[in-house]
């Protein structure tokens, strides 16, 4: 199933740029007042995103976060939900913690959310969950999907490469996050979702044949590595659960997370500690067979 047809099936209008905009988003804005929420970094597209959505809405406002990488955590998520009173739609101007503080913030202010991405650097872009610091501690909530995902791959494909790397590392990981899933079902009963299963499979397996082309900064590598980014937020809500993209290698990207958040240091890209945490996967399922038998947790 190609990406148009499953975002339609979730009725999520993932749109690139053509003719100069985004025509269906910009219709549906209509009489809409409309918040862009942007960082730091991501503030200088602010005026060409304003000239778009705010062609047909009532009202355009922009809110900035005080940060080139703001945190997902409990203020953040307040400064959005207070910034969204007096409008009707948030349109995150970024990729992953932006897009995760406009679905959540939507969520617990009933209001529609979207995305312009500025990187294929995630996954989350079509999930229906938001990763969140509450307390120190990464957590998971569910959040609503978001209704338009708008893609200029002219941004995409001039995102810094780190970016784009973590992306790729996002994308990676399922390998290790899918053999996780079969070995629980075939050591637990845990049922696996075969549709989800195959999507995620089929999508990363086409993001792997183009990183040749991901490399050489290639259009058609983006188009690829965005395609895998979508499929795996669709392969979660299908699946009811992250496990056609999250697996043990994503507990260590957690955990190094609230690590770099205790310690006050800046916190790396979610795709880089999760490429690191695939790494360590892959090293412990190659000498699976050398090492002792793990009887279970022993008590203290």
């Amino acid at each position: 199933m190609d990406i148009r047809s499953l975002s339609a099936r979730f009725g999520i209008n993932a749109e690139r740029k053509r003719e100069g905009g985004f025509p269906v988003f910009e219709r549906q804005m209509r009489g809409r007042r409309v918040l862009l929420v942007a960082d730091e970094t991501t503030a200088r597209f602010l005026p060409s995103v304003a000239e778009r959505a705010g062609r047909n809405a009532a009202a355009c406002g922009t809110l900035v976060l005080p940060s080139p990488e703001p945190v997902a955590d409990e203020g953040a998520v307040r400064a959005v939900s207070d910034g969204a009173e007096g409008y009707d739609y948030l349109l995150a101007v970024g990729a992953g913690t932006l897009n995760d503080l406009c679905k959540y913030a939507g969520s617990l202010t009933h209001k529609p959310s979207g995305v312009f991405a500025t990187a294929a650097s995630m996954d989350g872009f079509t999930s229906g969950v938001t990763p969140l610091i509450e307390n120190g501690f990464k957590i998971t909530r569910p959040a609503q999907t978001v209704s338009d995902i708008l893609m200029d791959f002219d941004v995409l494909c001039a995102a810094p490469r780190m970016m784009t790397g973590a992306g790729v590392g996002d994308i990676l990981a399922k390998y290790c996050a899918l053999t996780d899933w079969r070995l629980s079902s075939a050591l637990t009963g845990e049922a696996v979702n075969e549709e989800a299963f195959s999507l995620m499979y089929d999508a990363m397996r086409a993001c792997d044949d183009a990183l040749p082309a991901l490399g050489r900064g290639e259009p058609a590598g983006v188009e690829k590595l965005m395609d895998a980014l979508l499929i795996s937020g669709y392969a979660m809500v299908i699946a009811g659960n992250s496990r056609p993209a999250s697996g043990a290698e994503h507990h260590m990207s957690h955990y190094l997370e609230m690590d770099f958040l205790r310690r006050g240091k800046r916190i790396p890209l979610h795709g880089v500690k999760v490429g690191l945490g695939t790494m360590v996967s892959l090293y412990l399922y190659h000498t699976l067979p050398r090492r002792p038998a793990f009887g279970g947790k022993q008590s203290v």
